[in-house]
């Protein structure tokens, strides 16, 4: 389906009353695109660790909507200029210039699967007698070394691949196909700290991605929470898909940061790790509510941390009162690993 895409020049100051305009109209949805940099307030709830450079702010919105390229759009826009006129009387509406273009309708909620592919995650402990993880926890086991094959579900399994513990997923609209960096840092280090019976803690669960591997690698719980609700459904999805029981997890919806009812409902000193793929802007006004959720000697894993915040991080989880392990790097990206003492 193709659709046509009208975009009208406008100002900074006037791009919200032009943006009401077009709904009441009967117009749904419209895209704004100015250069007017975030604020904090704006960035607050954003997962964002390096905002955009922007050019200075010249006071030029641009307000875009769509209508089917098949109808007859002369009249819908005939009414938008009438209204733009009008508006002019009491705004500033700059130019009010429309410009059209033409766009292909695409199914972006499948078509980005082309890019996900099986992967592995090679256990790069197994051949590590020295690992500080394997047999603390649960009841001092651990299971057989293998590699991680990550595979999406819409794949066959490759009979090459059946020896390695799978987890299949579907990511659906929520952030993790394990593929990232950040993730499969914090996943080497689950494959070094989780033994058999470990009771773990997923901050920030996303797509379920990292409790599903703690399940597979032999945990007994595991405990997640994410602020955006959608993320616990795909959580559930993919325990399905993974062939997990609804009740090896427990999930809720909610900041722990600063929710003490999300604090006392997940648990104090119950955990044996606590991981967290986030990001360093999150993970560093995180780090003091971590001691109290871990058991003795228990490890707090985190990742989403970008090169250069690496000390800041580092600097907060020890100010947590934990002790620092091991920093491990992937590209620019860096996982931290610390103890409780």
């Amino acid at each position: 389906m193709k659709w046509n895409r009208y975009t009208i020049e406008t100002t900074t100051e006037a791009e919200d009353l032009v943006s009401s305009m077009l709904c009441d109209l009967g117009i749904e949805g419209v895209e704004i695109e100015d250069n007017v940099p975030l604020t904090e307030a704006d960035t607050a709830k954003m997962f964002i660790d390096i905002l955009p450079e922007l050019p200075p702010d010249d006071g030029v919105s641009r307000v875009s909507f769509y209508l089917d390229s098949a109808e007859d759009n002369g009249e819908m826009l005939s009414q938008v200029r009438e209204a733009l006129e009008e508006m002019r009387q009491y705004a500033d509406v700059g130019s009010g210039a429309i410009k059209e273009t033409q766009t292909e309708d695409a199914d972006w909620i499948n078509n980005w699967k082309e890019f996900f592919h099986a992967f592995t995650i090679k256990n790069d402990s197994a051949d590590d007698d020295s690992s500080q993880g394997n047999g603390s926890f649960g009841d001092g086991s651990s299971l057989e070394k293998r590699d991680i094959l990550i595979k999406p579900t819409w794949e066959d399994l490759d009979a090459s691949d059946e020896d390695k513990i799978l987890i299949e997923i579907d990511p659906g609209i929520s952030f993790g196909t394990g593929k990232h960096e950040t993730t499969q840092l914090c996943i080497r280090q689950l494959m070094k700290y989780v033994t058999p019976g470990v009771q773990v803690l997923d901050l920030g669960c996303g797509s379920g991605i990292l409790s599903i591997v703690s399940l597979k690698l032999g945990a007994a719980h595991v405990t997640g929470t994410d602020i955006d609700a959608e993320c616990l459904t795909s959580t559930a999805d993919n325990f399905a898909v993974s062939h997990l029981t609804p009740e090896q997890g427990e999930f809720y919806v909610g900041n722990i940061i600063y929710d003490e009812e999300l604090q006392e409902r997940v648990g104090t000193e119950k955990y044996d790790i606590v991981v967290a793929n986030i990001l360093a802007d999150v993970i560093i006004p995180m780090a003091p509510v971590i001691p109290a959720r871990l058991k003795k000697g228990g490890v707090f894993i985190a990742s989403g941390i970008i090169d250069f915040k690496e000390d800041e991080v580092v600097a907060a989880v020890k100010e947590a009162g934990l002790s620092l392990i091991e920093v491990t790097h992937q590209g620019e990206w860096v996982g931290i690993t610390a103890k409780k003492k």
